[in-house]
């Protein structure tokens, strides 16, 4: 199998858009409504600048919907993956798939040394990435056997 020895810190320097957060004291009302308005399956929880942790609707559909709870009376701590799987900008475009893969999680904030947020790849991300690589390998094979 061809592996994709890129970093995540490509990825990011590629990736347009914003990445959305809310504190781990709003409500899940509060953060269903910026997901919705942003148009993101998930929200980086931050506290003191810190990711503490992730919300995505994965878990709001398992953990308030399927619990029979109300999301405007509880707080995003309350039902966040926590603590957040992190990378480095450093790791591969295939650790972080295989960290993915080994966690069943879909999105993944890069943080630096001292853990100072840089971005969030998504599995999507990374898949895009990947075929990407792929087709560029392909074409330098090609160009190389035609001469």
């Amino acid at each position: 199998m061809m592996k994709v020895l890129d970093t995540v810190e490509l990825i990011l320097r590629e990736k347009q858009g914003e990445m959305w957060s809310i504190s781990p004291d709003a409500t899940v009302y509060e953060a269903l409504e910026i997901m919705s308005d942003k148009e993101v399956g998930a929200l980086l929880v931050l506290e003191r600048g810190h990711v503490v942790g992730i919300l995505s609707e994965r878990d709001y559909a398992r953990k308030i919907i399927l619990k029979n709870r109300s999301s405007r009376d509880t707080k995003v701590r309350e039902i966040m993956n926590a603590p957040a799987v992190t990378v480095s900008p450093a790791c591969t475009v295939d650790e972080a798939m295989q960290l993915m893969t080994d966690r069943r999680i879909r999105h993944l904030p890069v943080v630096d040394s001292v853990g100072r947020l840089l971005g969030i790849i998504s599995i999507g991300d990374l898949v895009k990435w990947t075929i990407t690589s792929h087709e560029k390998t392909i074409e330098q094979l090609q160009n190389y056997i035609t001469g």
